[in-house]
């Protein structure tokens, strides 16, 4: 695969969805801005805050949506369209709820699987879903009624986010390997990182 050039980490823009679950790819990218130095700022044009910095040795941009989940698409297809990336130079943070809390696991291509913000994307980007995907694990309320609640209205609990930043707190190799777009190296190491707690 080629390397990648955009991260973006997927959420609700607002104080209020700050720490809720369905922010867990904002916090993936916030963090990779403090840790590598890459300040985000907001840009009209990208509908969105960017910066521009380098990990492992390759420049990369770190984009947060400031539309709302499901019109990611809108920052995202925009930065892509004026820098003139590929679906396959795109990484995309963002919950996932078929995972226990703190598990992260890479995927590249397929479908929206029910996420509103990944079908806008594979909309914007012209119906293709080849840009990879850091599945980030929240958990499951346990009834399907109660997901939009969970996702967007719930604070998560302090020690379940302790376990998240602390999954999302990737080793600088499975960064390098991932930006380098040798995604089945990152997974090799990321998927066989010590379990989350429940991840059984």
């Amino acid at each position: 695969m080629p390397a990648i050039r955009l991260i973006a980490g997927l959420g609700n823009p607002g104080p209020e969805f700050q720490h809720t679950p369905h922010n867990a790819g904002v916090w993936f990218v916030d963090a990779l801005s403090r840790r590598f130095g890459i300040p985000l700022a907001l840009d009209g044009k990208f509908k969105g805050r960017i910066g521009r910095g380098t990990i492992g040795g390759r420049e990369v941009r770190l984009l947060i949506p400031n539309t709302f989940m499901n019109l990611s698409g809108q920052a995202v297809a925009a930065v892509a369209t004026f820098y003139k990336l590929a679906p396959m130079e795109i990484l995309v943070a963002h919950d996932e709820m078929a995972f226990p809390v703190g598990t992260v696991r890479l995927k590249t291509g397929g479908g929206a699987n029910g996420h509103n913000g990944l079908k806008d994307i594979i909309e914007a980007l012209g119906n293709n879903p080849g840009f990879s995907r850091l599945r980030i694990g929240v958990g499951h309320p346990g009834d399907p009624d109660r997901v939009s609640g969970f996702l967007t209205s719930t604070r998560m609990r302090a020690e379940d986010r302790e376990v998240v930043m602390r999954a999302i707190d990737v080793a600088d190799a499975v960064l390098a390997h991932i930006l380098a777009g040798d995604m089945l190296k990152a997974m090799n190491v990321l998927h066989t990182a010590p379990t989350a707690p429940g991840d059984e």
